[in-house]
């Protein structure tokens, strides 16, 4: 058996202090939380802060989110492989990564090309090529790619914006965090049979989801 590497034995670490002993159970979910070299999508100089138990800044006024709350958010989708997925906030491009290494493709919108940029040269290095992303308001969704079976929002907004309840498969679950600018709640949103039922999961605390249906700034 090969030895593990520092990061690798990093990642385990994560998982079995942050993730496992505050309920994420889901094998998916864990496997690939183990996989992602989080690492990665930070900064250099932040490389050894990357598997604590705290968000981190990324530039431009946005962060890369605790390894527990992308864990908690991947989870809540209740992804079974097949599914394509939407998501808002490219950001360090982590989210990103851990979803690809569970469905079958991803979408993701930034709005900051600084930010999009930096995310899909960390894609192509680690060759996952069922990413697809665009510079754009993503409180509008993907029209053209949708529907989606699940979305997930990684900012937060005053409300759940309609385009993307649209744009949700029916089945379909949307996880986003809802609130005011300072504290949110993390919302689940699930559609079946036409209906839309709506439960909160976690308190939270995101940057601002800006665009037509957020914040201004």
């Amino acid at each position: 058996m090969t030895a593990m590497s520092s990061w690798e034995k990093k990642r385990e670490q994560m998982v079995e202090e942050q993730l496992i002993p505050r309920g994420i159970t889901d094998e998916a979910t864990l496997r690939a939380m183990r996989t992602v070299p989080r690492h990665l999508f930070v900064d250099d100089a932040m490389g050894s802060c990357a598997y604590g138990d705290h968000p981190l800044p990324i530039g431009a006024g946005q962060t890369i989110s605790q390894p527990y709350i992308v864990a908690l958010m991947t989870q809540a989708l209740q992804l079974k492989g097949h599914e394509r997925v939407l998501e808002i906030g490219t950001g360090s491009g982590y989210q990103a990564a851990v979803l690809s290494r569970i469905c079958d493709r991803v979408y993701t919108i930034e709005r900051i090309d600084s930010l999009l940029v930096r995310a899909r040269k960390i894609f192509d290095r680690l060759h996952y090529h069922n990413i697809t992303s665009r510079l754009d308001d993503g409180t509008e969704g993907w029209p053209a790619e949708a529907p989606f079976e699940a979305i997930i929002v990684t900012a937060g907004g005053p409300s759940m914006p309609q385009p993307l309840i649209d744009q949700l498969t029916d089945p379909g679950r949307m996880i986003i965090p809802v609130g005011d600018q300072y504290l949110q709640e993390l919302k689940l949103l699930e559609k079946i049979d036409g209906q839309t039922t709506v439960r909160t999961i976690e308190h939270v605390r995101f940057v601002n989801l800006v665009g037509a249906h957020g914040w201004t700034s």
